[in-house]
């Protein structure tokens, strides 16, 4: 009988700078554990990754830092493969975008599509620089404003007046690359009609069972699916392979997902079995899940679905999409250029990846954002990796050196309190299996904990001190210690997937001399540690996390912050709580969003408040890759706003948003219902 096959996929990291900690604790992290645990389950895994390395944002950095983008590209696939190596990511393949077989795998799955009737051509009017010879999107744009005249205005709105426009009624356009003039000129490309996956792929999703955001994601793109754009024109991508394309290539977001194809191709190259790829890809009995970010989720749940869909070679079709939400760091979202981070040097200096793995771990942020602290980090790493884990794992092998010889004791009439706390064990890690398998990894890290708390409690209520200085009671002390050792290791069992290398340590100290990574999880829990093994010498598995080093982290956070803080506007004049009193702020649902036509920046949102569905428009189109992603949110809305008037549609209200130099970040609300207020 044929092992399970399990492909497993992370999402593609782009090559344009380092990774943070908020990346690994929402794609990789959860991937690696689930990919370990599932190769313990005896399953045949496939875990796929690699560095997604063509996009504009590549090519302005590049040039930035005086290079070409292969050079650009090259430090930072570098970077990041040498930081999962590091933090012990266990890709069986990690690829790169750039290898001659993605370019081949992602020009036939455009060749499918066209052939099959999926695409079609179109001509449209974009702002071009013949100087930078390339089209530019918005962001690459200054000019005047056409409303107050301040010359350096944005591609689509004045920082100085708040006026919003298209990016083509500036006057003057010119590069904020180059600073040279802008004209229109007329472009073509082709376009995905997504639209005609509609049907097939809302009966594909009904069968199911994602997380509700997941789900709710996906079915707001499936409702408004409509023909998108998959080229741009530039000279760093993968080339169309059709004639007269020369400076079209495919947009990013459209070769990527192929790249976990690719990425099984070249994996398949290098063990010297060039179809073993398809053993995966194309064979239906394959179960594939993609773990990503939440701002991913349109990607894989709906898109490259459809794009597989319209595909000649049967390709497996997604069947699990466990996204995370984002990870903070001391209540703001990670920037490298802001220098809110945590600098990778010098953290793996004074802590070992285990720690950061059992900390990103416990504090997943599966369904809602989680945060970063210094002082949380701490408590976790002293309280309970060295106070629970490591304190257990040290007290049995000191007193089983000392009082059973440095070896495995026989078991024999174990008490009802001694089965008892057998049973414990197996019930609980039955328990932390269940979570691996359904992707609860926070719940994993828990019931680690809960093992250790319950071999701590038993190893006190027996007294082995007290039965270890009376003859009569040796045996019920070599039972207690004997039970102990279960338990230690099963806990380095279960906690292999998370602590890789400690749970090793703690699996050769209680005398195995196998890799405990390549071993079967029912046959450790079925077989009991052999009477007679020898113990290594104990030695701690964990180091205390002194307070000088965490208060050292938080000082240079506050250096960031203070220069942070030095660039914030001041705020505007006083008001009395009075005036603040008569802004009804209320949480409203997002139930659809409309395009406005000849605006790039007005969405049209259908918003229900609880006591009232209400239409509100607002400028935040361009802020997102598919304004779909907001069906579903939970918003703040002032709900007394004048009823106005904007390019023809009525908007009863204003949703709430923080304006960033780098966009905006919308206020999402999980628990509360719509109508309640904010107060």
């Amino acid at each position: 009988m044929s092992k399970e096959k399990i492909l497993i996929t992370s999402g593609l990291p782009y090559a344009n700078g380092p990774l943070h900690f908020g990346h690994i604790a929402g794609a990789y992290l959860p991937g690696d554990c689930y990919a370990r645990f599932q190769r313990l389950m005896g399953r045949d895994v496939l875990y796929i990754c690699g560095s997604d390395e063509f996009g504009v944002p590549i090519t302005i950095n590049a040039e930035i830092a005086g290079r070409t983008p292969k050079e650009h590209v090259d430090i930072f696939h570098a970077i990041n493969k040498a930081f999962f190596e590091k933090l012990a990511i266990s890709f069986d393949h990690y690829s790169r975008t750039t290898w001659p077989g993605h370019i081949e795998t992602v020009q036939q799955y455009f060749k499918d599509l066209l052939a099959n009737g999926f695409i079609e051509e179109k001509v449209t009017d974009q702002l071009y620089s013949e100087k930078d010879k390339r089209f530019l999107a918005d962001r690459y744009i200054v000019g005047t404003c056409p409303k107050c005249g301040f010359d350096k205005a944005r591609g689509d709105e004045c920082q100085k007046c708040g006026a919003s426009y298209e990016a083509a009624d500036l006057k003057n356009p010119r590069s904020k690359i180059s600073d040279s003039p802008l004209i229109l000129k007329p472009t073509k490309h082709w376009f995905l009609l997504f639209d005609k996956f509609k049907e097939r792929l809302a009966k594909w999703i009904e069968e199911k069972h994602w997380k509700s955001n997941v789900m709710n994601f996906a079915k707001g793109y499936i409702d408004e699916l409509r023909p998108r754009a998959i080229t741009r024109d530039s000279q760093w991508g993968i080339s169309i392979p059709l004639e007269g394309t020369e400076g079209k290539v495919f947009y990013v977001w459209f070769d990527a997902p192929i790249g976990y194809i690719s990425a099984s191709r070249e994996w398949a190259e290098k063990i010297g079995e060039k179809d073993a790829w398809k053993t995966f890809w194309c064979d239906p009995e394959t179960k594939l899940v993609h773990f990503i970010g939440k701002d991913n989720i349109p990607f894989h749940a709906v898109f490259f679905p459809a794009m597989t869909m319209g595909q000649n070679e049967p390709y497996k079709l997604v069947d699990e999409v466990p996204a995370n939400e984002f990870l903070n760091l001391e209540g703001r979202q990670f920037s490298k250029s802001e220098g809110w981070t945590i600098d990778f040097e010098r953290f793996f200096l004074e802590f070992t990846p285990d720690q950061i793995r059992y900390y990103l771990a416990a504090n997943a942020p599966e369904t809602q954002d989680s945060e970063f602290t210094w002082k949380d980090f701490q408590m976790r790493c002293n309280a309970e990796l060295l106070g629970k884990y490591g304190n257990l794992a040290n007290r049995i092998l000191v007193f089983a050196q000392k009082h059973c010889h440095g070896a495995m004791p026989k078991l024999i009439d174990l008490s009802k309190e001694d089965k008892d706390f057998l049973a414990k064990i197996v019930a609980i890690t039955e328990e932390i299996k269940e979570s691996y398998n359904t992707f609860h990894l926070r719940r994993a890290a828990k019931g680690i904990m809960e093992l250790a708390s319950a071999g701590n409690v038993y190893f006190d209520a027996k007294k082995p001190w007290v039965l270890a200085k009376d003859p009569s009671g040796r045996q019920e002390m070599e039972n207690t210690i004997g039970c102990c050792l279960e338990c230690l290791k099963a806990l380095a069992l279960v906690s292999s997937p998370i602590i890789c290398a400690s749970a090793q340590k703690l699996w050769q100290l209680i005398g195995y001399e196998t890799e405990l990574a390549k071993q079967n999880w029912s046959q450790i829990m079925d077989e009991k540690i052999a009477p007679k093994t020898k113990f290594q010498e104990p030695e701690p598995l964990f180091k205390k996390v002194e307070d000088t080093l965490i208060q050292k982290e938080e000082e240079e956070l506050k250096k960031v912050l203070s220069k942070v803080e030095g660039n914030v506007e001041p705020p505007k004049e006083e008001i009395t709580f009075d005036t603040f009193q008569k802004i009804d702020l209320r949480v409203g649902q997002i139930l659809s969003v409309e395009t406005i036509p000849k605006s790039k920046r007005l969405l049209k949102l259908t918003v229900d408040l609880g006591f009232a569905k209400r239409t509100i428009v607002s400028g935040i189109s361009q802020f997102y890759e598919d304004p779909q992603v907001l069906v579903g949110k939970k918003v703040v809305v002032v709900a007394n706003l004048k009823t106005a008037k904007i390019m023809g549609v009525e908007s009863q209200g204003m949703v709430i948003v923080a304006g960033l130099e780098k966009g905006i970040e919308m206020l999402h609300l999980e628990e509360a219902q719509p109508g309640d207020r904010v107060t």
